[in-house]
């Protein structure tokens, strides 16, 4: 007959149990040792942990390391908060710092607008440029002041220093400025010292010429220029810039307003001008003031 063979777990099943039960023996005996509460099983206990313990610090390096790695990738995450957070409040201080330079500009301007000086008699309003016309041909700005707020046509507009234009188109809320620089503005200004009379036609550039002055000689660069008040369109005495000679050989006005920087304008209150109702008493004499003129009899040609 054949022999059967055997397999290898018949083998294999005994020496586990064996090992298992030797494995519960032990820990069961040493449990044991380490309740007993004896002198001699102290002495047992200490020696053995003196003897063990260090030889098992190899096998505790990975844990070690393994936790010195999570804390520093602890370390690492919360500093990278606190630099989101660092950069967070960076564009919030810049952003505080943009706004703080405008509101410093125009207090600024405000504080420029305040301590200019001029008539008394001229009282003013003052009004926030809203926008621009943005046209090469027409010069202009818009103002948030208008007829609720009393802004007639032709009062004149001047910045913390020198004139900018004049209303040209008044809305219930809102108001045209027509500046210098268009080509549309005249302004009569007045060359000092000298006392030369001349024109300001603005010719859509930043520095306008001055036109039909009598004596040009007596006028020189770095002149002040002031409006004139003639025409009784602008109060006399506004100051408007300052002479200069151009590459053409002309002379054109360097204006003192800040035309690059136009946020608050002053709108001057003119005084009121005598209405014209009949343009013929201009020339006609009325018959009333007519002197009395005495007419002779002719002769008769028969004497």
């Amino acid at each position: 007959m054949a022999k059967k063979r055997s397999s290898p777990d018949e083998y294999t099943r005994p020496l586990r149990r064996i090992l298992l039960g030797l494995l519960v023996g032990a820990l069961v005996a040493l449990f044991m040792v380490w309740r007993i509460d004896s002198p001699r099983v102290e002495r047992f206990r200490t020696a053995l942990v003196d003897r063990m313990v260090p030889s098992f610090e190899w096998a505790l390096v990975p844990v070690t390391k393994t936790f010195d790695m999570i804390d520093s990738f602890q370390s690492y995450a919360s500093l990278y908060d606190q630099n989101q957070e660092l950069r967070r409040e960076l564009q919030q201080m810049k952003a505080w710092k943009e706004a703080a330079l405008q509101l410093e500009q125009k207090n600024a301007r405000l504080m420029d607008l305040n301590q200019v000086r001029m008539d008394p008699k001229l009282t003013h309003v003052t009004g926030v440029v809203m926008a621009d016309s943005g046209s090469p041909f027409r010069q202009s700005v818009l103002l948030n002041v208008g007829a609720r707020d009393g802004v007639q046509d032709g009062w004149a507009t001047m910045d913390g220093i020198g004139l900018v234009g004049r209303i040209s188109g008044v809305g219930q809320r809102t108001a045209r400025v027509i500046l210098l620089t268009d080509s549309n503005s005249r302004v009569p200004v007045t060359a000092q010292p000298s006392g030369q009379r001349g024109l300001l036609s603005g010719d859509n550039t930043v520095r306008p010429p001055l036109e039909f002055v009598e004596k040009p000689d007596l006028v020189r660069p770095g002149d002040q220029v002031v409006t004139s008040g003639d025409g009784g369109v602008f109060p006399a005495g506004l100051l408007v810039g300052s002479v200069v000679q151009g590459a053409d050989r002309r002379l054109r006005v360097a204006l003192s307003a800040d035309y690059e920087r136009l946020e608050f304008l002053r709108v001057l209150r003119s005084h009121a001008q005598e209405k014209i109702t009949d343009p013929g008493s201009l020339i006609a004499i009325p018959a009333s003031e007519a002197p009395e003129v005495q007419t002779e009899a002719p002769e008769s040609v028969g004497q």
